[in-house]
């Protein structure tokens, strides 16, 4: 930390564990689907082949830096990032998620900030409501598949 290609070094470090050790993983169908945002994993795994225990005493042996502390879903519900994901049967249901702590304050208009600052937040929440897909009937993603479709 501190210095500036610690993000990169990082980034290429985990880009290769997931290309060697991940991949096989998904090519097996012992793991679903895996996503990472940074250091945010989602992986959604096929329970007759592996168990959360499993995944995680692997992930923290491949090397004595790296461990994991997994969040496993409670009531068939598990937030990543932004989003709330709920398990059904044959799908997933996202939802926004929002952090307890959330103030949903943004730069006043009057305050010496650049117009473009105080704009941000709005650009954000309005390419996050067209890009997720979320309405009154949320869209679901298809296990199977992992595409989008409309409930």
């Amino acid at each position: 930390m501190g210095s500036p290609i610690s993000g990169t070094m990082v980034e290429i470090f985990i880009q290769y564990l997931e290309d060697s050790l991940i991949k096989q993983h998904l090519e097996s169908k012992s793991i679903a689907f895996y996503s990472r945002y940074i250091d945010d994993i989602l992986i959604i795994y096929d329970s007759s082949y592996t168990n959360p225990n499993s995944i995680t005493q692997y992930a923290n042996t491949i090397h004595n830096n790296f461990q994991i502390n997994p969040n496993p879903e409670n009531a068939g519900q598990i937030n990543f990032l932004d989003l709330a994901i709920t398990r059904k049967t044959t799908n997933l249901e996202i939802d926004i998620f929002r952090k307890p702590m959330t103030t949903n304050t943004t730069i006043n208009y009057l305050s010496n900030h650049p117009l473009e600052h105080k704009l941000a937040a709005y650009r954000y929440y309005i390419d996050r409501m067209f890009k997720l897909p979320l309405n009154k009937q949320n869209q679901l993603i298809d296990i199977a598949t992992h595409r989008y479709r409309k409930k």
